[in-house]
């Protein structure tokens, strides 16, 4: 398997260099040069398998350099019941007298988000691929997080030898209990610092010093490679194609649909990185019909999907589903690619507008082509806290804000379409991750004023039968060990200094 850049350069990656790298030379995004392809008979066959085997077949095909059994070893300890439990990523049918629709929950690891699911294999995968390619160098995963990623790579990269994590977060655009999370989290080798500003302005701190080719060459000659635990680099995006297969599976087991027969799929999204693996997916042969992009407040998306303009200049606004507090959707730019027949050309185009005017737009016939599976649509603050009550009341199903975005979106979708094919939500997070606005919908606005996290956590999981999981349990008695707040123009000099000070 090689690797190309979205912006037109190709400079023969394998799987382990194009880890390694994160993003490409140009500044680009990397994808496969070819995506493998699997037939109705090869996706009839992966019923019956458990995830990890699912993962195997799956990953196998996306990275073939790999050796198969060495992908396995690697996907057997990350995948461990100790983390996740007996099943990675449970399909539970919302309702059993109702076939069409199914709760895909993805936060069963470490860290409660779906984040988990990606980034515990990833340091298998890049400490492999380091030790093909990168010799004796150290690698600097560095990334910016908009609440979940942080704290799920640094549990992931937690004292990996030769690696260094460090992690940027809006310094007051994350929910209460994702800030502690990771402020709290011990480990030598890590450092957390938060930004002032929102996810964007981390974001494209991060991108910048990627792209500052003097400093990546001081801490080259230091024996210090950087990469990326954002969904920018492809062994992040890679893994989370792969339980879009395992619930297709999960339907064929329970004999809920037939081999061929397409499925509806709903991600709450905000750097496109989730929904754009469900598009991969579908690309490889998983049967789609609707690929519905549920955005919140921060609706960049949803307008584009409508209009084909991509308008970053807007207000921002911080809301209940701060995971999607985003304006650039970074991954965006790999569905642009693909769908305009991979002109590098276009692309460089649309993102250097972005770049210089802050929006980009398309011609129709590249909209047209996004329309024909991409639903796009928003949820506000009142829409998101209405809906998780709504879905604990006619399910007894109790979602945390981003999913419920997500169920919002898709009812609009559904009483405007009449789409009858079954349909499969992403849930993204526990509940217990944002507490405060779920604790409000179900019992009553305004009810988490004047009560702890842990209050409402034991309230919550009183009222649902749901389990508290154990990573956030007592967070706020936990030391903060990482106070470092920073405005955006001083992120270059901080990685310098941490990853240097040694050296």
């Amino acid at each position: 398997m090689k690797y190309i850049s979205t912006r037109g350069l190709d400079e023969g990656l394998d799987t382990a260099s194009a880890i390694i790298k994160g993003i490409a030379s140009d500044g680009g995004l990397l994808v496969p040069r070819e995506l493998p392809l699997l037939s109705e008979s090869e996706i009839a066959a992966l019923s019956g398998m458990d995830y990890k085997e699912i993962a195997c077949e799956i990953l196998s095909r996306l990275m073939d350099d790999f050796p198969y059994d060495e992908l396995r070893s690697y996907i057997e300890e990350a995948y461990s019941e100790e983390k996740f439990g007996e099943t990675v990523a449970p399909l539970v049918q919302m309702n059993k007298y109702n076939d069409k629709e199914y709760l895909l929950e993805l936060w069963h690891g470490p860290t409660a988000a779906f984040k988990d699911i990606a980034l515990q294999l990833l340091p298998h995968l890049m400490t492999a691929s380091a030790a093909k390619n990168a010799g004796n160098s150290d690698i600097c995963v560095l990334t910016a997080t908009s609440g979940d990623t942080g704290k799920a790579a640094l549990e992931g990269f937690r004292g990996v030898e030769g690696t260094k994590v460090v992690v940027f977060y809006p310094s007051q655009g994350v929910s209460e209990a994702q800030k502690l999370q990771m402020v709290t989290q011990e480990g030598s080798n890590l450092m957390v610092c938060g930004v002032r500003g929102c996810f964007d302005d981390a974001q494209t701190g991060v991108k910048s010093i990627f792209n500052d080719g003097e400093l990546t060459k001081k801490l080259s000659d230091s024996g210090i490679l950087l990469s990326s635990a954002n969904s920018i680099n492809w062994g992040r995006l890679a893994p989370q194609i792969v339980y879009y297969f395992s619930a297709y599976a999960r339907l064929l087991d329970t004999e809920k649909l037939v081999c061929g027969e397409k499925i509806n799929i709903v991600v709450p999204t905000g750097n496109f990185g989730n929904i754009l693996s469900a598009w991969y997916a579908m690309k490889m042969g998983l049967p789609v019909n609707k690929l519905i992009c549920a955005s919140n407040r921060n609706k960049v998306l949803s307008d584009f999907f409508r209009n084909g303009i991509y308008n970053a200049k807007r207000e921002f606004y911080k809301t209940n589903s701060p995971s999607m507090d985003i304006l650039i959707s970074s991954n965006l730019e790999r569905l642009m690619f693909e769908i305009s027949g991979r002109d590098s050309n276009k692309v460089n185009k649309w993102m250097s507008d972005l770049a210089d005017k802050g929006c980009y737009s398309v011609d129709q016939t590249t909209l047209k082509k996004i329309q024909e599976i991409f639903v796009g649509g928003f949820a506000d603050d009142f829409g998101t806290v209405k809906t998780i009550k709504d879905v604990y009341d006619r399910y007894d199903h109790c979602v945390d804000t981003h999913t419920a975005v997500g169920f919002n979106v898709y009812e609009r979708y559904f009483a405007r379409s009449g789409d009858p094919a079954k349909t499969v939500f992403v849930s993204t997070a526990s509940p217990f991750k944002f507490a405060e606005a779920v604790s409000s919908a179900i019992f009553g606005e305004g009810y988490h004023k004047g009560r702890s996290s842990e209050v409402l956590m034991k309230e919550l999981s009183d009222e649902t039968g749901l389990e508290i999981p154990g990573t956030l349990l007592q967070l706020s008695l936990k030391e903060v060990i990482h106070s470092m707040i920073i405005d955006e123009n001083e992120m270059k000099e901080t990685v310098e200094a941490y990853l240097l000070k040694e050296k």
